[in-house]
């Protein structure tokens, strides 16, 4: 990443642009995404890739060095701009009614996450994996972390994944996590006769040059949005999910009570 960054930063500056200046020129990029490129921190993507390309008049150059640069990890390309951009977000709302969010994991449910999926990772693999999502869970407690929302459907937060002490000890790690600053958590009832999640689960961010996107995974891939139009549906439905949900006082009493009846 480090060699592709160089690159644009070379092309950049034979261009005549700051990094302040060709962030403008692009909506929801911006100096700070610009710098990150460069100095390695981030992936250039290959869609932003072909319009620097052609920005800069560099005949592919950039799309071209892209083609070469090693896989460094199992992280598959079509995620790691949502991970970028998590890392980077001002706030992140995320609905799940699948598994728990990524960023609420602990160690050992991860793992029995990992070990659930079809066709099976090796151990190291898993370990991989399991490292890289202890990771993002710094974004919760760092300096400047984000505003962060979690709606769960109770089922999920029902469900013994990795065994029974994986489960109490997941639990457990809610409880914490419902307490931090800047965090709400809330449980949406089973007994809901109806709520706004039933097409499954949607993750929506704000960036620091306050774009909105939205993120959702299949089973053999995801989805980044920045349709406007489209990340405004899923945030009224993140909106309903939130009036559909308990309040984070009544989730946190809904968690004491599993706990206490272990």
């Amino acid at each position: 990443m480090k060699m592709v960054g160089a690159l644009l930063a070379v092309f950049r500056t034979a261009a005549g642009y700051t990094q302040q200046s060709l962030g403008e020129v692009f909506a929801g990029v911006g100096e700070q995404t610009i710098a990150s490129i460069e100095q390695g921190r981030r992936r250039l993507m290959p869609d932003l890739a072909d319009q620097f390309d052609e920005l800069l008049d560099t005949r592919g150059a950039l799309a071209e060095a892209l083609k070469y640069m090693p896989e460094v990890d199992l992280v598959p390309l079509w995620a790691e701009e949502f991970l970028q951009r998590e890392r980077e977000a001002i706030a992140i709302s995320w609905y799940e009614s699948q598994v728990l969010p990524g960023l609420l994991q602990t160690d050992t449910y991860a793992e029995g996450v990992f070990r659930s999926r079809v066709p099976v990772y090796d151990e190291d693999e898993i370990a991989q994996l399991v490292a890289g999502r202890v990771e993002r869970r710094a974004i919760l407690h760092q300096k400047d972390r984000p505003m962060t929302s979690f709606v769960i459907w109770e089922p999920v937060v029902n469900a013994p994944i990795g065994g029974t002490d994986v489960w109490v000890e997941q639990l457990r790690h809610l409880r914490t996590c419902s307490e931090l600053p800047g965090l709400m958590l809330q449980v949406l009832p089973l007994k809901r006769t109806t709520h706004a999640g039933l097409n499954g689960p949607f993750i929506l961010l704000e960036t620091p040059e306050h774009q909105r996107l939205a993120y959702m995974e299949t089973q053999r891939g995801s989805q980044l949005v920045a349709d406007q139009d489209e990340v405004a549906i899923l945030n009224q439905k993140y909106a309903m999910l939130r009036s559909q949900a308990l309040t984070p006082e009544d989730t946190r009493d809904l968690l004491d009570r599993l706990l206490g009846e272990q």
